[in-house]
């Protein structure tokens, strides 16, 4: 555990002067916040007849990510802030964040650092007509730098990995596609329009110059446009939300049948790098929250995207289907406690199969061949108060076929958060 880090956050939170902390005051002009947040995760050995170049390692291995985040808000007149959320980041997901589709820690990018940098993950201005903050009857703009899944695709109980779990399959649909760099954020602008009872949402956000890369392609050379509508309801007297995605992305793309047939004219290991040219994918999410009772909601999400391309983004998930309940520790006096269970089940297409099955590699995946299976993930939690704003959570994450392999695994991954908030 970095040790030296968790103090340095620790200390922030008492040495920020007292009226800089402004959440909570609607009329103030600057408003400042924070979080830090450590993951350590291990596995235990498991089995694995071979392993390429994308594989988790199949020795025994843990790693830890640790992020330590403040955000910035500063009013400018009237309906209007920016929002800046500079942040220090250091450590690496497991095998360096290849090996499961469904990877199993939000927190880690796909780019790790053994020792802390800084950068500015957000700095957007928000806009807001007709009312000044979320919720009411208005219509808000947002533009400049954030993660796309800021507004879209959110669910009151699987969307934070700081807070509730931990795989990005769980906490996002899977097979959206989200437009972002290698740690998740883009340049883009969104609208927000809500009424009574829904609202819709629309946005263009910039792609990376190549798949899931450090750099971004601005305007209109590689984009992605998204539109949500959400519908807000009641079943019994409880709240319940359902929101319909879609998106497109448009972009320099590989098809998997062009990269096999190629490899098998030229004898070599098929590579959607080689054959990219300017392609459209689409896809679409369905994205379901209910309150069922003052402490137990339930959740579910299923998202499907074009598999005839390579994925650009997020992860190379076709079809995902993920289910969860979420209980809070009220009948145990524990009201600031929360147990949550979920599972996933993740698919490719067949063209997908058959490039992975040649020895082709992808963002996440690929073991150099593939005896293919749906991958199958459990994830279950317990999160615990220690003191105000301060609480760690243990995790457990079982994934059957990890990259769709039926050939390793099965995987076991304990996990260990530790999340304070000033």
């Amino acid at each position: 555990m970095k040790i030296e880090a968790i103090i340095i956050a620790m200390l922030a939170a008492f040495l920020l002067p007292a009226n800089a902390v402004a959440d909570d005051d609607p009329d103030a002009i600057v408003s400042v916040s924070g979080q830090m947040t450590y993951v350590q995760q291990y596995h235990p050995a498991f089995r694995s007849p071979y392993r390429g170049a994308n594989s988790l390692d199949p020795r025994s291995d843990g790693d830890e990510t640790f992020a330590l985040a403040v955000n910035v808000g500063l009013r400018l007149w009237n309906g209007a802030e920016l929002i800046a959320d500079p942040e220090v980041d250091q450590g690496f997901g497991l095998s360096n964040t290849v090996g499961v589709a469904g990877f199993p820690n939000g927190q880690a990018y796909r780019l790790g650092s053994s020792v802390p940098y800084f950068r500015l993950q957000r700095f957007y201005l928000r806009q807001f007509f007709g009312g000044d903050s979320p919720g009411t009857d208005n219509l808000v703009i947002t533009a400049g730098k954030f993660a796309v899944t800021d507004m879209f695709d959110t669910n009151a109980y699987a969307h934070d990995p700081s807070n509730d779990f931990l795989n990005w399959a769980i906490i996002d649909s899977g097979a959206f596609d989200y437009a972002a760099d290698a740690w998740g954020f883009t340049y883009g602008a969104a609208a927000e329009w809500t009424k009574d009872w829904w609202t819709l949402r629309a946005g263009f956000f910039d792609l990376s110059r190549f798949p899931n890369t450090t750099s971004l392609v601005r305007g209109f050379g590689q984009y992605e446009i998204v539109s949500e509508f959400e519908a807000r309801h009641e079943i019994l007297g409880q709240p319940g939300k359902v929101k319909l995605l879609g998106f497109v992305n448009r972009g320099n793309m590989g098809s998997y049948a062009d990269a096999v047939a190629l490899a098998a004219a030229t004898n070599s290991i098929p590579d959607t790098a080689l054959v990219r040219r300017p392609a459209f994918r689409p896809g679409v999410a369905l994205n379901i929250e209910q309150q069922l009772n003052d402490s137990l909601g339930m959740f579910a999400r299923l998202s499907w995207n074009d598999g005839s391309e390579e994925a650009f983004e997020f992860t190379e998930i076709n079809q995902s289907l993920a289910a969860g309940l979420s209980l809070k520790g009220i009948s145990w006096s524990r009201p600031d406690d929360t147990v949550g269970v979920a599972g996933v089940v993740n698919e490719i297409s067949r063209s997908a199969q058959a490039y992975f099955a040649a020895g082709g590699m992808g963002i996440l995946i690929g073991d150099g061949g593939l005896r293919y299976g749906t991958e199958n993930i459990l994830e279950t939690y317990y999160k615990a108060a220690l003191i105000r704003h301060v609480a760690i959570t243990f995790n457990y994450q079982f994934i059957a076929n990890p990259a769709y392999n039926r050939d390793r695994g099965p995987v076991s991954i304990f996990g260990l958060r530790l999340h304070a908030e000033f």
